[in-house]
């Protein structure tokens, strides 16, 4: 299954996976050509992974560096775990696309390029003293030189549309180009362009043609006579469909909702990379989804408390640098014991640090990031698809248990795409909530602060409820009443309840893949590390190496087995991206050795950098021993 390539027939090349990256300026639409050809894999049944790979500066002068836009597709016919390490074809829109993308291409790889770009200004603007298509520094390379600009502006010349908008279709042409060397259906891509412009039918018509165009080319050009053709996948039974980890995380908010009978109210300010969970459920209304764009991060949260405080599902979504307004807003959500979902997207910091780009940082923040203390269950999904299945349980958490839940995605789950199977609704149990209508005292009163006796959760009540009345804030509560109290005994008993209710959760114990059960080596990670140390270990198992792996998606509490878990193996590896958060943490409960591999470089981990890395722990050498 490893093997590229399986047979060529008369012009047909059968492959069993194949990697794909268009890069071209932040204005050349490599977002949405590459979006869009992986809409057609996932409908030709391909398994896949996406990784957007986007310029932090939102206008950098076009042709630079600094404005580079790549996306990045690796579709397969058998399950993949990771977008792949390098590409197999770089489709190059101009000379800076070329220099930031062509140490990724391997020996042999096919290389496409727009020449009407490579020009003197355009190869000055990035270094290039000579140019590469003439210079022989491409040669390791099957390098096709298409003049894409000039080809599609003369196929769009009859429409009378103008030099611009013509040269902005490009993309286009580019994608028409890929769809017949990969054997992708035309009809799919036609009707989205059409119904996408539908409000400028010129527009729409432009791009129908120049994606036409750039399919005839293919089909006409000796250079591109043999195609390639990756089959379906052979994936579990079920409905598929193409998700990002943001519109997952969306859907996984709202199916929560609606399991537990509450409208959702998400407060939010726009910030990148988790803006688009915002743009997604403002599109759901009709699911009793309620959104407000605050003016701040400290008033989005300070509005889903207040929702959760009036009875609904009060939701909020940031990155990092906005987590850290929202702390103390935080510490009043642990304080009222009200379900609160915080979705943290993680990105590369610290400050507004590399806005763009992924990064794992944010956990010791996420775990221990408020006044006081403040503790916070924290879940984290392992990759787009689970976003949905994460929210639904960071949601069963906060409703259950009456806390504030930390969600923590990343920019590479936020942003990247795979095949989701639709859950069978009945697989989501309705468990209305039951809100507190009556009073609980032993004189007839209401304690708003009184506990069950199993989840030590208080209270749930809607303001208005006759007899229910009373009041939160961040002073400290008397037990039971929810008086303010300044007494210290009534505040340590506050404290360890707060605690002993968030260890008491229960989560799932940590499961662990380890296929020969002789593996000394336990990998293990968390969030998106998933998939590349899934991809890491294939290939270890492979060259006949036993390795354990497992992951973990509640990272407090920590699954009640993981200290046995760790203390089964005689090492224990941790790739993170970040300087070893998680590793620290594991160190620090369980006085446990563990090695941290770590990557703070704004990009995942390869597979084969990750191998690379675990490679040296599968030795004897330097054995850490853990101690019994």
């Amino acid at each position: 299954m490893n093997s590229a390539v399986d047979v060529v027939t008369d012009e047909v090349r059968k492959r069993h996976r194949v990697v794909i990256r268009f890069a071209g300026d932040s204005g050349d639409g490599m977002q949405l050509t590459g979006d869009r050809f992986t809409a057609e894999a996932a409908a030709f049944g391909n398994d896949l992974s996406t990784l957007p790979n986007y310029p932090a500066e939102i206008r950098a002068p076009h042709g630079t560096l600094a404005g580079v836009s790549s996306f990045q597709l690796h579709f397969a016919d058998y399950d993949i775990l990771t977008p792949g390490d390098r590409p197999d074809v770089l489709v190059a829109m101009n000379p800076a696309a070329l220099k930031a993308n062509a140490a990724d291409l391997p020996a042999g790889g096919v290389l496409i390029v727009d020449t009407d770009e490579f020009t003197p200004r355009n190869l000055a603007k990035v270094g290039y003293a000579t140019d590469p298509l003439e210079d022989g520094s491409l040669a390791p390379y099957t390098v096709h030189r298409v003049a894409m600009t000039t080809l599609t502006t003369s196929a769009l010349a009859p429409l009378g549309i103008g030099k611009k908008e013509a040269e902005r279709s490009k993309n286009m042409f580019a994608l028409g180009l890929l769809s017949w060397m990969y054997s992708r259906p035309t009809e799919g891509t036609e009707r989205w362009l059409r119904e996408k412009f539908a409000r400028r039918p010129e527009i729409a018509e432009a791009n129908v043609v120049a994606f036409r165009t750039g399919h005839a080319y293919g089909e006409t050009t000796e250079a591109f006579a043999v195609r390639t053709e990756v089959s379906p996948a052979v994936l579990p039974d079920g409905t598929y469909r193409q998700v990002t980890g943001n519109t997952a995380l969306a859907y996984g908010i709202v199916a929560a909702g609606q399991r537990f009978g509450l409208p959702v109210f998400l407060g939010s300010y726009p910030i990148t990379p988790a803006s688009d969970i915002l743009h997604e459920l403002s599109r759901l209304k009709r699911f009793e989804v309620t959104t407000f764009q605050a003016e701040d991060e400290i008033a989005g949260i300070g509005a889903a408390i207040g929702a959760a405080y009036g009875g609904a599902l009060g939701v909020t979504t940031t990155s990092g640098p906005g987590l850290s307004l929202k702390s103390e807003a935080l510490g009043l959500a642990v304080m009222i014991e009200l379900p609160l979902l915080v979705v943290d997207v993680q990105r590369g910091g610290p400050s507004t640090g590399l806005p763009t780009k992924t990064e794992q940082s944010d956990l010791l923040q996420a775990v221990f990031g408020r006044n006081g203390e403040s503790p916070v269950p924290v879940v984290a999904p392992s990759s787009p698809a689970d976003a949905f299945d994460a929210a639904v349980d960071a949601v069963r958490i906060a409703v259950t248990y009456r806390t504030p839940v930390l969600l923590l995605s990343d920019g590479a789950i936020a942003n990247g795409s795979e095949p989701w199977r639709l859950p069978d609704a009945g697989e989501l149990v309705a468990t209305p909530v039951a809100f507190q209508s009556e009073p609980n005292g032993p004189d007839g009163q209401f304690l708003p602060y009184a506990r069950d006796t199993e989840t030590l959760a208080r209270p749930w009540t809607v303001p208005g409820t006759p007899g229910m009345e009373h009041r939160v804030g961040g002073l400290e509560k008397a037990d039971g009443t929810g008086n303010i109290s300044y007494d210290g005994d009534n505040h340590e008993r506050m404290v360890r309840l707060r605690q002993a209710k968030v260890d008491g959760i229960s989560v799932p114990d940590l499961e662990v893949d380890d296929p020969t059960g002789d593996a000394q080596v336990l990998v293990l990670g968390w969030g998106s590390t998933f998939g590349p140390i899934g991809a890491a270990v294939r290939r270890l198992r492979a060259a006949g190496h036993a390795v354990a792996r497992a992951h973990v998606r509640h990272l407090n509490p920590l699954p009640a087995n993981t200290e046995a878990v760790l203390r089964s193996y005689r090492r224990v590896v941790v790739p993170e991206m970040n300087l070893g958060q998680l590793a620290f943490l594991l160190q620090g409960r369980f006085a446990l050795p563990v090695v941290s591999v770590t990557k703070v470089a704004g990009l995942p981990f390869g597979a084969a950098e990750l191998e690379d890395r675990l490679q040296p722990h599968l030795t004897d050498d330097e054995r850490i021993e853990v101690p019994a």
